[in-house]
């Protein structure tokens, strides 16, 4: 009985996947869908692991279309367990079983973010380190460039600038 009531107490206190099926009816951008459920209801998925290059940078376009390519009017399977501060739902995406975050970082269309890798399962961890390593090694994608600045320190570098620009006014 102990036992029972123990996984029971682990069983609630965990956050569990709350898995959805619907039909990617938007692409945003190299890591963000709009995906139509099965009772009509919009969700705003922020890939989760990812990390694609804004739609400015060098490969923003690619990126978007490679997901594009990969999920655009069709039925996918999304893995959420919270929502970031824009309210999007982060989640794994699937499409015919395929781990469609890890394609975007194996083609070299998106870095593995890895200042949330806590937040991954330790598999994921690590396939998505792997990948990103031998997308780098074959130069696959944004990865042709010598020094590709990653999104996280463009988005941050462009907020500067524009601080900068707004308060040098007067």
């Amino acid at each position: 009985m102990k036992f029972i009531l123990v996984a029971l107490a682990l069983a609630i206190s965990s956050p569990a996947w709350a898995d959805f099926t619907g039909n990617v009816v938007g692409v945003a951008d190299g890591d963000t869908i709009t995906v139509l459920d099965t009772d009509k209801v919009q969700h705003k998925v922020r890939l989760t692991g990812i990390d694609a290059p804004e739609k400015k940078q060098p490969f923003g376009n690619r990126s978007k279309q490679s997901l594009s390519d990969m999920v655009f009017n069709k039925t996918v399977v999304v893995g959420t367990v919270k929502r970031d501060r824009y309210g999007r739902e982060l989640g794994k995406v699937l499409v015919g079983g395929r781990d469609v975050n890890l394609e975007q970082v194996r083609t070299g269309m998106a870095w593995h973010y890895k200042a949330y890798k806590r937040t991954q399962p330790v598999t994921d961890r690590q396939a998505y380190a792997d990948a990103e390593n031998a997308a780098k090694a074959a130069k696959h994608g944004l990865w042709l460039d010598a020094d590709p600045i990653p999104p996280w320190k463009w988005r941050h570098s462009k907020y500067y600038v524009l601080l900068s620009q707004y308060f040098s006014r007067g």
